[in-house]
């Protein structure tokens, strides 16, 4: 697998660190990035296994301890139980999401239903969780969001995806306001297209891609370890006075 674009060593040092959505892609990649940083344990939750080990190696060779965990962080509930598995934490990075390009109009409630589970009900219910355990033991920490540059404009067929990621960048917001008094910073990254092995299909194709990639000033789709490396420094000390902020890593899109 490969490892994450370049971070400083030592900026989560010891830390503790737990990604949702964590074994592929851009939570996979920021999982890894977060034990390049130095942080002691990565935990990495994911809905299946798939993927999991692989990803846990490449922690474990990156220098942390990882803490490979199926569970669907759309239940409260069971992400609660997975969080008795970590003496403290220090950064949760809420990775896991989805999209379902459609026209508005096609549009089924059980597509809205479940978009709205998952970008916003789990990323809310994953930040009370972890929240309530850092106020509890009076530590300060940082969560971080991942967003979307749908979170800052809009764009055809992309109706629940826009506004799942624009009540993100709402709650970003709010969380900050509210959890400061414990020392707790919420910030989000809201990258561009990014390219995984979900989305090279669609990013290669001759028309869709074209045309997406006209679209970004600096010429080229985000990467994983884009993503990562603005995660690693969000949750750092360098960042230590960004909160309720996003960081916006789309070459340029919503400059327009």
């Amino acid at each position: 697998m490969a490892v994450a674009g370049t971070v400083f060593a030592g900026d989560l040092a010891g830390k503790n660190v737990i990604v949702t959505g964590g074994s592929r892609g851009i939570g996979a990649a920021t999982a890894i990035a977060c034990a390049q940083a130095g942080a002691a344990v990565v935990m990495i939750v994911a809905r299946s296994a798939d993927h999991l080990d692989l990803t846990a190696r490449a922690i474990a060779e990156a220098g942390a301890e990882p803490v490979p965990r199926v569970c669907d962080v759309t239940d409260g509930v069971a992400f609660a139980r997975v969080l008795e598995d970590l003496e403290s934490v220090d950064v949760l990075v809420n990775s896991a999401g989805a999209n379902q390009p459609e026209p508005f109009a096609d549009v089924e409630v059980a597509t809205f239903e479940r978009l709205w589970r998952l970008n916003v009900g789990a990323t809310f219910f994953a930040s009370q969780a972890v929240a309530r355990r850092m106020i509890a033991v009076e530590k300060a920490g940082v969560i971080v969001n991942i967003s979307s540059q749908m979170g800052h404009v809009g764009a055809a067929k992309r109706t629940v995806y826009c506004a799942t990621k624009h009540a993100v960048e709402g709650l970003t917001k709010a969380l900050a306001v509210e959890l400061a008094p414990h020392g707790i910073r919420v910030l989000s990254i809201a990258p561009t297209f990014v390219r995984t092995a979900m989305t090279a299909a669609q990013l290669d194709d001759p028309v869709i891609g074209a045309d997406l990639l006209g679209q970004i000033p600096l010429g080229r789709f985000a990467t994983p370890n884009d993503v990562a490396a603005a995660v690693v420094f969000a949750a750092s000390e360098r960042a230590a006075l960004f909160s309720g902020s996003s960081l916006i890593i789309d070459g340029g899109w919503t400059a327009k």
